[in-house]
């Protein structure tokens, strides 16, 4: 498969990178295509400028800011994002590849007001990440990122495809031995992807 890599953080030290250097390398090892979209790497702006919110609603042309993005990812057969929970959402950078990339003719059609998901291309999904806080926490808050991938990202890919959503909760308790645990079945299913 042709896999879209989306990985948002800052920290080349931190635990999230070695998570992603290890799901870049596992799925490569397995044969797949890997398109490494490291956003702060390829210094994304996620800011959705007023010009492109005014065009919003219009086909997009090559010259769009967001047409090399727009074109991995409708070229990707799978998307795997490697991410922390940061204030029980996405960090920015990724906030903003939606807001600037899931456009109106690419994820979704607007057909009589309504909107038609047509991201379809996309036949599996997987979600990588880390909060801070224990799952409890993230549960009394709604674990809106999760919702985020198990649904809205859900119904906007092809019906049907498989959404894997992988978290490490309690970052801020973790031990040596609860994030090899979740290291190795991280490595189990990009193994198994």
């Amino acid at each position: 498969m042709n896999i879209l890599v989306l990985y948002a953080h800052p920290v080349e030290t931190s635990f999230s990178a070695g998570l992603h250097r290890m799901i870049v390398e596992r799925l490569a090892a397995a044969g797949h295509t890997v398109d490494d979209c490291d956003l702060y790497a390829e210094d994304f702006d996620p800011r959705l400028t007023r010009r492109e919110r005014l065009d919003y609603h219009d086909q997009r042309g090559p010259g769009d800011p967001a047409a090399p993005y727009v074109e991995r990812l409708l070229h990707a057969d799978a998307l795997v994002l490697s991410y922390p929970v940061w204030n029980y959402g996405f960090p920015a950078i990724l906030k903003g590849f939606f807001d600037r990339v899931f456009l109106p003719g690419v994820s979704f059609k607007l057909v009589d007001g309504k909107v038609q998901p047509s991201l379809h291309n996309i036949q599996k999904v997987a979600a990588v990440t880390t909060y801070g806080g224990s799952r409890f926490r993230a549960m009394l808050m709604g674990d809106p990122p999760r919702k985020l991938i198990k649904r809205m990202l859900r119904a906007t890919v092809k019906p049907g495809a498989p959404v894997t959503y992988l978290a490490h909760y309690a970052m801020n308790l973790s031990t040596d031995e609860t994030r090899k645990t979740f290291t190795a079945k991280v490595a189990a299913s990009m193994d198994a992807f």
